[in-house]
Order: C-alpha cells, then sequence, then structure tokens
C-alpha cells in the first residue's frame, strides 16, 4: 500500500542527465519530507546501475543519501527496475531502504487501485529484439559475468551502449504504450490507474469506460512528476517552489472509490 499523498517520478537518467537535474531532484526530495505519504521512483533513476561487491556507481552518491533520508524520516519509497538500472540489489533495498521491485507492481496507490509497470518492452512489434536482448542481459549469469568487469571499465561499456536506448524510446511521442494502457484498462475493470514511464512522455487521461492512464514523463526535458490523494490525481512541473506549475488533473468515479 502506498500511502497518501503518492508522488511518483521517473526517467531522471541521472548519470547522463545535466548537473541542474541532480539538483533539482535533491530539491524535490527535501520538499517531500514530511508532506509525501510515499514515493515512487518508475524506472530510469540512474542512466546507469549496477552493484558490484563493495563499489557503486560514483554519480549515485548524494541522491542515494537524500533517498535513506527520506525513508528515515518514514516516507515509503517503491523504486520499480527501469532498463536502465534494473541490476539492484542489496545496496538499494537493504542500505537505501527502499523497496525496489523488477517488473510489474499491483497495489494500492492514494487509494486506488493500481498498477505500475516501467514500460520497456511493452510494444509487440517494435520491441521485440529489445526482449530477446533484454533476457540476455537480466540472466544471473551475464550479471555475474558483468561483475568480474573492472567498475571502471563497466561503467563506460554501459553508458556507451544506453544512447540508442535513450533515443528510442520516445521516438512515437507515447502513442505506442498509450494504446497498450488503453487495452489493459479496458480488460481490467479492477483497475483504477494504470502507470507507465519510459516513454519521456507525460500523460494523464482517463480511457473511455475504464481507469486512467497516468505517465509522470522524464526529467530530461521537464520535471514532470504525478501526485495521487485519494481524490484526484495531478501532472504538475516541478519549478522549486511549493507544489510546481499545474499542468492537468483527473479526479476519480466516485462509484468506484474505496471504501
Amino acid at each position: 500500500m502506498l500511502s497518501p499523498p503518492c508522488y511518483i517520478i521517473s526517467d531522471l537518467h541521472l548519470g547522463f542527465a545535466e548537473a541542474s537535474v541532480e539538483r533539482d531532484v535533491l530539491q524535490f526530495f527535501r520538499y517531500l519530507h514530511g508532506r509525501a505519504g510515499s514515493l515512487v521512483i518508475n524506472g530510469d533513476l540512474f542512466e546507469f546501475w549496477f552493484e558490484w561487491r563493495t563499489v557503486i556507481p560514483r554519480s549515485s552518491f548524494r541522491v542515494l543519501a537524500a533517498l535513506a533520508d527520506l525513508r528515515e524520516a518514514g516516507t515509503d519509497v517503491l523504486m520499480i527496475a527501469g532498463n536502465h538500472d534494473c541490476w539492484g540489489g542489496d545496496v538499494l533495498r537493504r542500505d537505501v531502504g527502499v523497496d525496489y521491485h523488477v517488473g510489474a507492481w499491483e497495489g494500492s496507490i492514494a487509494g486506488w487501485r493500481g498498477r505500475i509497470e516501467h514500460g520497456d518492452g511493452l510494444r509487440p512489434r517494435e520491441d521485440r529484439r529489445y526482449r530477446m536482448l533484454r533476457r540476455v542481459l537480466r540472466a544471473p549469469w551475464a550479471i555475474g559475468a558483468f561483475r568480474w568487469l573492472h567498475p571502471d571499465l563497466g561503467t563506460r561499456l554501459a553508458t556507451r551502449s544506453s544512447h540508442a536506448s535513450r533515443s528510442y524510446a520516445a521516438r512515437d511521442q507515447g502513442r505506442g504504450l498509450a494504446r497498450i494502457a488503453a487495452a489493459q484498462l479496458g480488460s481490467r475493470p479492477d483497475l483504477e490507474v494504470l502507470v507507465f514511464g519510459h516513454s519521456h512522455v507525460a500523460a494523464l487521461s482517463r480511457i473511455a469506460g475504464a481507469g486512467v492512464y497516468a505517465n509522470a514523463g522524464s526529467w530530461l526535458d521537464a520535471p514532470t512528476f504525478l501526485r495521487l490523494t485519494s481524490e484526484r490525481i495531478e501532472l504538475r512541473q516541478w519549478n522549486g517552489s511549493a507544489e510546481g506549475l499545474h499542468l492537468d488533473a483527473v479526479d476519480r468515479v466516485p462509484e468506484k472509490a474505496l471504501t
């Protein structure tokens, strides 16, 4: 259960993004202290993440410390693995204290019956080759082999190869994931909200006769985020003050509200 108000962000790609993005997200995390019931990071917080036995990528240090502080202050943090940071483990779960989750997550999101998934590999035709590659990259033998590489070499190889997926994700302007969301919500009357990331295209819309599709967008272009209470979902843009700029909102259908 993700307590209200629940904030959702995705696709920050720290380690690739400009330094100003890291400054913004650190400020955003500080703002959440005492205000957020829960925080969801829906994939690709980092451009690259890997846990060697005693080493982690240097670019993640300040953000991980801020997340640990947020957890110690009592805010629950759910981190969904993206296609750039899918090799999480004990550092995230035990040392930082986040609920690191690989794959789709379902449960109560600020009282809404919801499903959260990063969204990589869902398009049936466009993502076919990527799904084959993903099976290899996430295989235990591949992870074990990568761990034998020196961290400097491993990080360099990973970040050089990530440019294609970063630019490919938004090529269809998010239409592919929006179609998949509409189909899933149409076949799942129990779901009130379906949240994707990955496309880098912020979205918030009610699917006719079904639930709500939401996408927090990417902080590479504009620092957008979702805010969920028991009554509504809001799409906002962080501007360093208060709740940020209001972009859009969808109210909950009263008859679907949980009792």
